[in-house]
């Protein structure tokens, strides 16, 4: 999909060339470009606005409320509320309203989100090397309900459960696609099911929303069953993730990321499989071009503070899916770079623009991509 840069985030992040911002409302003065060394909560809202041929004019919004559970104690971190919705000239939506939620002195943690989609994706196959040519455009309806809630153990332990549930359908106008086609493809008519399973995580992050130091260890594994006219499936997803921060000086800092992930059980339906690529890690990839029941990736990035207001970055990883065993041959590469524009300078809050590259299949052009969103990518 070819996004549209807005007007708005021009603004943002070339500030020093709109000199006559004093004539912008003054929410928007005061959202964008006021400092403020208080705990006050604040508010910004991004338009959406993005264009493909599969969708047509895409429209709509997000918009991000940070608060402090606890305004006296220094070590309370940043809780948000954070709400995204669009509407395409054919039909399509997506809509999101997710929360991340500290209580005062983080003795307790809970994330939990809600969403909807009904919105087409290209569909490549399973596996690390799949085609482009395979590409098979796939409808797709899907509801999300999750929740993780922790307690704090010690200084920087958390222990907790997940739970949740989703519903996938899927419609595929090709019958001659590699969807239909392909006898290995598991769970074509998607299907509903819940999980719960525990959580565990060390986290001593000076800072949740722009970390200079600290390790953030997450781990959690769900248990996933089939429900409906999906009640013989049962399975599981474990995920392990690594990352870690050093401050070099006060302009830069360091982070490494490292991320595992794997599908349990004997089936193998496709909706399910870990994929690579995201705003997250391995920008640069479409997400789900390539996916198996095993994913293990990692990147670097370079952060350099120009000020308080900008910031620009620098990233290389690799990674790769697999179904029983990793090669080192296999290993994709990944690199690119970024701007960011720190709205709230006090709460570390940015907003990101990141253009990621990835390999180049013999007979196709090298994969690349634009992303838009709010906050460091870990």
């Amino acid at each position: 999909m070819k996004k549209l840069f807005l007007i708005l985030l021009l603004i943002v992040v070339f500030q020093p060339v709109f000199a006559q911002r004093h004539l912008l409302p003054k929410f928007v003065r005061k959202m964008i470009f006021e400092k403020d060394s208080s705990k006050k909560a604040s508010f910004v809202l991004l338009p959406v606005l993005s264009s493909a041929p599969e969708t047509g004019l895409e429209l709509g919004g997000s918009a991000l409320y940070s608060f402090y559970t606890d305004t006296i104690s220094p070590n309370t971190r940043i809780s948000n509320i954070f709400a995204y919705g669009t509407l395409t000239t054919k039909g399509q939506s997506r809509i999101n309203l997710s929360t991340n939620y500290w209580l005062p002195q983080n003795k307790y943690h809970y994330t939990a989100s809600i969403g909807y989609i009904n919105f087409p994706f290209d569909f490549y196959g399973v596996g690390n090397n799949t085609h482009k040519v395979d590409a098979d455009r796939l409808g797709q309806k899907r509801v999300r309900v999750t929740f993780i809630g922790e307690k704090k153990f010690g200084n920087n332990v958390y222990i907790g459960v997940v739970a949740g549930g989703y519903d996938y359908r899927f419609n595929d106008a090709n019958t001659t696609g590699i969807f239909n086609t392909d006898p290995t493809i598991e769970g074509r008519h998607g299907g509903a099911f819940l999980y719960a399973g525990p959580s565990l995580v060390f986290d001593n992050r000076n800072n949740n929303t722009y970390t200079t130091k600290g390790i953030h260890i997450t781990s959690y594994l769900n248990l996933m069953k089939g429900v409906f006219s999906n009640n013989n499936y049962s399975g599981g997803l474990f995920n392990l993730e690594y990352a870690q921060y050093f401050k070099l000086d006060r302009h830069f800092v360091l982070a490494f990321d490292v991320q595992e992930q794997s599908l349990t059980g004997s089936q193998s339906p496709f909706y399910l499989l870990p994929a690579l690529g995201s705003d997250e890690m391995m920008r640069g990839y479409y997400n789900g071009r390539f996916r198996d029941r095993n994913l293990l990736a990692g990147q670097t990035e370079l952060r350099y503070r120009l000020s308080d207001r900008i910031g620009v970055v620098g990233f290389l990883g690799t990674g790769q899916v697999f179904n029983k065993t990793f090669s080192l041959n296999e290993f994709k590469p990944n690199y690119g770079g970024g701007l960011r524009y720190f709205f709230d300078t006090e709460k570390g809050l940015s907003i990101r623009v990141d253009y990621g590259v990835g390999e180049k299949r013999p007979g196709e052009s090298r994969q690349s991509g634009v992303y838009i969103g709010l906050g460091e990518a870990f």
